[in-house]
């Protein structure tokens, strides 16, 4: 493509959208702002066209009443004009970049005078593949099967489009001199091209396909008969690309050539509000003011070393290639971080997902899925095996291209960071959060109809929540954008995290798609743990151990990162044994202290040695619960115990990691009078054991109390947070227990669970954990 000039800005430099590189063509529309006009066609008046200026909405209605219905053949504003069939220059707002497409209708659309293209792509607009073609030559651009109606503000002048034979012959240099009228405005299309499949045409020459409007129908035919289209994408669905914009209950279009009956334009369904590229022309003082206040007009974007974020979900090597241990290999299977050849026990919630992401990809159109359930129930994994499946669709030709990006809300820092992810996903660049919104929100606005659709797991969602819910709403209210082809996976730990946490305007975004992952039962745990260890030789693993860990774990959360953890430990434990069995019966020098270590290894070991059984799995649990960790929170006092119950019941309650102080007093105060029954007498004596003190309110706030209400003053529990603080089992604000205070665990939920579990004192609270 012609390069063009050195004025450009910085900004179009660093940030180029697809299209041409050109300047804009004010030489053929002019600088004054006028409205645009049809024209319609008379057919009685021997194919002479008339101009009928814009009008307001009553002086509509009256000229409907008393003129008959006219078909409209083109557009005029000043002395341009253009016509159905015509090839031209779309003007995209912010950069010289230009579009090029071929008018095929003009229509109407909420009010806004448009016009339907055809459109052509430029090399750029191909996503770089296998397929991909690397023959182009410069200003070489192909036609392809994709539509959009953009308002005729756009328009910015007329391209000629030749053959590359007919180009040569014109400019044998194989340049347009830069002092043409026509520079910027000519290119060579040899081959139409389907660009979300890159599959191409045969080489043409662009006179013997196309010379007119009457030629639109059978270079549509030519491009889709030899282009490869998706599995779904029928011929029907790509002739008519956004059937909800066409008039329903009716065959207008199919009937237009056969009835010849004039109309006037007629009127699309109301869209979404998003923003369209808007001409230089119009409003250019305004338009210039307007650029000097953009925050971003005069900031060169620096581009920044690239982010690592999480590629798409690739299959992990199996070490059987190496000669391991039964031991090593059962090891490296049940660690969490193996990815399994299937997810077993998912199969219903896989194809739920899978169903709807594939239809999306398919319709290219925007949507939210909100994947909610307890920790360890193979949410992210399911989404991850969803989309491997997907990416190999896509490789075989069985499904459009798409982008797949993962934000986890633990990895970063600041929520404001998953924009730049996103754009770094979307175009290979890095810049700063504030900027990447900016350069989103211009993206997802404009009409793009070969825009690859991008899949974006928000994974940890509840950690993406800021204080004024901005980054929830952007990234839920994109996909309902009509050019985003967007595709949001929000995954959360809590099913009404939407309706507890967020506005009623995000919740309501997410739409009706949620899909619920309940907790692992014990059969299906065992599942899980018996397809891991498939494969493993030696029968090192009994069958009831494995049941013995599925029934513990599945009491308590159902968790099945915590099945392979115990699991993973028992083989751990089994090794060692076998082992020091092995080094027990080497022969060696005699010393009392080997007959020693000898004669201590237990009789029952010589059968049982070097397998896991319900002994070893005992032990394995009783490790994972008898750590350092579990050991100083069992030997808090009780209002530390207390503090840190009420802190959990908190973050269960309503979803969020993070209260304040008041809010878990309230808690603690709802939880103990509920287990006393409001009884004054028990509720003293636990509260004089937990060193809290209560005290009379008397009247109470605005006098409205019961005289003998009596409520909780926290004494001793400003003291256990504080300990707590310091001993790292809590983040408290500033250190100081004040009722405003922010507040949250900083270990995980289920060591304070399973520390608790089975204290009698949290017990007689009536509190189950």
């Amino acid at each position: 493509m012609p390069t063009t000039p050195g004025r450009r800005s910085s900004r179009a430099q660093e940030f180029r959208l697809p299209g041409v590189t050109r300047e804009d063509s004010d030489d053929e529309l002019g600088t004054d702002d006028l409205p645009w006009e049809w024209i319609y066609d008379r057919e009685e008046d021997e194919g002479e066209a008339e101009v009928i200026p814009a009008s307001g909405p009553g002086s509509r209605k009256r000229k409907r009443a008393t003129q008959p219905e006219r078909k409209v053949i083109g557009a005029q504003m000043g002395d341009f004009d253009c016509y159905v069939g015509d090839t031209l220059l779309l003007k995209a707002e912010g950069s010289n970049e230009a579009w090029v497409g071929i008018a095929t209708e003009f229509l109407e659309d909420d009010g806004e005078k448009s016009a339907k293209f055809m459109w052509f792509s430029s090399e750029k607009e191909i996503r770089n593949g296998p397929k991909k073609r690397t023959d182009f030559v410069e200003n070489e651009l192909y036609i392809t099967p994709s539509f959009d109606f953009n308002p005729l503000t756009t328009i910015n002048g007329k391209a000629i489009v030749l053959s590359q034979e007919t180009f040569m012959k014109q400019y044998p240099t194989g340049k347009v001199p830069r002092k043409s009228k026509e520079f910027g405005k000519v290119f060579i299309c040899r081959r139409g091209c389907n660009t979300r499949t890159c599959t191409y045409t045969d080489e043409f020459k662009w006179e013997d396909i196309y010379k007119g409007k009457e030629d639109i129908d059978s270079l549509l035919d030519f491009v889709l008969k030899r282009t490869k289209a998706t599995r779904r994408k029928r011929q029907p669905k790509a002739e008519s690309p956004e059937p909800e914009y066409a008039s329903g209950g009716d065959d207008d279009v199919d009937a237009e050539p056969a009835a010849k009956v004039p109309r006037t334009p007629r009127k699309l369904k109301a869209r979404s509000a998003a923003a369209t590229p808007t001409s230089r022309r119009k409003g250019t003082k305004a338009a210039a003011l307007s650029a000097a206040v953009t925050p971003t007009s005069h900031r060169k974007i620096m581009i920044k070393k690239h982010l690592e974020f999480t590629p798409l979900a690739t299959r992990v090597l199996s070490p059987m290639h190496i000669h391991n241990s039964p031991y090593q290999l059962a090891r490296t299977q049940l660690h969490v971080a193996s990815v399994p050849t299937s997810l077993p026990c998912r199969e219903a919630e896989f194809s739920l997902v899978y169903s709807h992401l594939e239809a999306a990809i398919t319709d290219g159109s925007g949507t939210c899925i909100y994947i909610s359930g307890t920790p360890g129930t193979g949410k992210t994994a399911t989404v991850r095996e969803v989309v491997s499946h997907l990416d190999a669709a896509v490789r075989s030709d069985e499904l459009d291209d798409f982008i797949f990006v993962e934000i986890n809300g633990m990895k970063i820092t600041d929520p404001h960071q998953s924009y730049s992810l996103l754009w770094e996903a979307l175009k290979g660049q890095r810049v700063s959060p504030s900027q990447a919104l900016d350069l989103l929100e211009r993206e997802f606005s404009h009409p793009s109809p070969r825009r690859v659709p991008c899949v974006v797991l928000m994974d940890e969602l509840d950690q993406l929540v800021t204080k004024n819910q901005g980054v929830m709403y952007n990234f839920f209210n994109w996909p309902g954008l009509r050019h985003s082809r967007l595709i949001v996976l929000a995954v959360a730990n809590t099913m009404d995290l939407p309706e507890r946490t967020l506005s009623n305007k995000i919740s309501s975004r997410l739409g009706l798609t949620r899909i619920t992952f309940p907790g692992y039962n014990h059969e299906q745990l065992m599942r899980i743990v018996q397809s891991r260890l498939e494969g493993v030789p030696g029968n090192i693993v009994d069958a009831d151990a494995v049941q013995f860990a599925a029934r513990k774990v599945a009491a308590v959360s159902g968790d099945a990162r915590r099945a392979l953890d115990i699991c993973r430990r028992a083989v751990e434990l089994a090794e060692a044994d076998a082992k020091q069995v092995a080094e027990a019966n080497e022969p060696q020098t005699p010393s009392k202290r080997k007959k020693d270590a000898a004669e201590e290894s237990p009789k029952k070991k010589k059968g049982s040695a070097g397998r896991v059984t319900i002994e070893t799995v005992r032990r394995a649990i009783n490790e994972a619960t008898s750590n350092p960790l579990q050991q100083y929170l069992r030997g808090l006092p009780f209002a530390s115990r207390l503090l840190l119950t009420a802190l959990l019941l908190r973050t269960q309650r309503t979803g969020l990691a993070e209260s304040t102080f008041g809010d878990v007093l309230e808690e603690m105060q709802k939880m103990i009078k509920l287990a006393t029954g409001g009884n004054s007498r028990p509720l003293n004596a636990l509260m004089a054991t937990a060193g809290v003190s209560t005290a009379d309110y008397g009247d109470g706030i605005m006098g409205r109390s019961k005289p003998d209400t009596r409520q909780m003053r926290p004494g001793g529990l400003t003291i256990a947070a504080v300990d707590l603080t310091g001993a790292g089992v809590i983040n408290l604000e500033a250190h100081k227990a004040e009722r405003p205070s922010k507040i949250r665990l900083a270990v995980g939920d289920e060591e304070v669970r399973l520390a608790f579990r089975d204290d009698p004192e949290i017990k007689a609270l009536g509190v189950l954990l």
